[in-house]
């Protein structure tokens, strides 16, 4: 996880860091393009982008409470769950299933779009592992699991959390275009910004043996901060790979399937690699 957080942070200050440095270059080749026809540039621009993600997420504490307890469960370890290579992630009655996002940016101005998304992201809190635990639980079954501060989550009775279908971050962001390179079929930009939205999470949860919980909520927001690099060929196709890290706030997470009041609520940090392929075009010749 630590080396995750540390490659994402080189990869995003070092970026920033070069830009700052080389300013006047940048400057240069810039003044040597026609960004009257070049992709990802000119106001009036869109794209259109479809990929898959691996993530990592920081240890978290999770609060639990309902009727006869209210608890928290302290430094959670979880990770993500990307879905074996199959025909899945290329078949279009199935493509939901892997780790996915979907872009749609618009160039509000030149150089810099306005663009929405989804990032279905995976959850999954670890079983194999010994849990702090703060608080009360009044049914005698489960508060004998508690031993000396500590719940052993191998015993699934206890309680299962993940968000699989998923931890979905829907959300909008600007990002800044710069060029790296332009030839007649080929162009390289690059790009960075930063976005908030909301998580809609559908939550698998199943404690104290009650019926899973499994149903899509509004259970908080997020904020990210992303960079991106994007081939495009023939002025239209495009790959893109991109380096996101972000903050997630979920105070309100369905713990039943009833309308009880029964919640959890859990903050964390995350960090995000994801690739795909996407098209540009430009509206103004459509």
């Amino acid at each position: 996880m630590k080396k995750i957080f540390k490659i994402f942070a080189f990869l995003f200050l070092g970026l920033n860091f070069s830009v700052a440095q080389q300013t006047d270059s940048t400057q240069a080749i810039s003044d040597d393009f026609d960004f009257s026809i070049k992709p990802m540039s000119k106001k009036g621009q869109v794209f259109i982008f479809w990929g898959w993600n691996r993530a990592g997420f920081t240890n978290s504490d999770i609060h639990f409470e309902g009727n006869g307890y209210n608890f928290t469960l302290e430094n959670v370890v979880a990770h993500d769950r990307p879905s074996d290579v199959s025909w899945a992630y290329v078949d279009p009655g199935q493509m939901s299933t892997p780790q996915f996002n979907f872009r749609l940016g618009y160039f509000i101005k030149d150089h810099l779009a306005l663009v929405v998304g989804t990032d279905h992201m995976k959850y999954v809190m670890d079983q194999e592992q010994t849990a702090r635990f703060k608080g009360n639980i009044s049914d005698p079954v489960y508060a004998a699991m508690v031993q000396n501060g500590e719940v052993d989550l191998r015993d699934s009775n206890f309680l299962t959390f993940e968000h699989t279908d998923g931890l979905n971050y829907v959300n909008a962001g600007l990002e800044k275009y710069k060029p790296v390179l332009s030839r007649e079929k080929i162009d390289i930009m690059w790009s960075y910004g930063a976005g908030a939205g909301v998580l809609f999470p559908k939550s698998n949860i199943k404690l104290f043996g009650n019926e899973r919980s499994d149903r899509f909520h509004v259970a908080g927001f997020g904020l990210d901060a992303r960079a991106n690099i994007n081939v495009i060929l023939w002025n239209h196709w495009m790959a893109r790979v991109e380096g996101k890290v972000g903050y997630i706030n979920m105070p309100d997470i369905k713990t039943t399937l009833n309308n009880k009041p029964d919640k959890a609520s859990q903050d964390f940090f995350f960090g995000q690699v994801n690739f795909g392929i996407g098209y540009t075009f430009d509206t103004h010749k459509i």
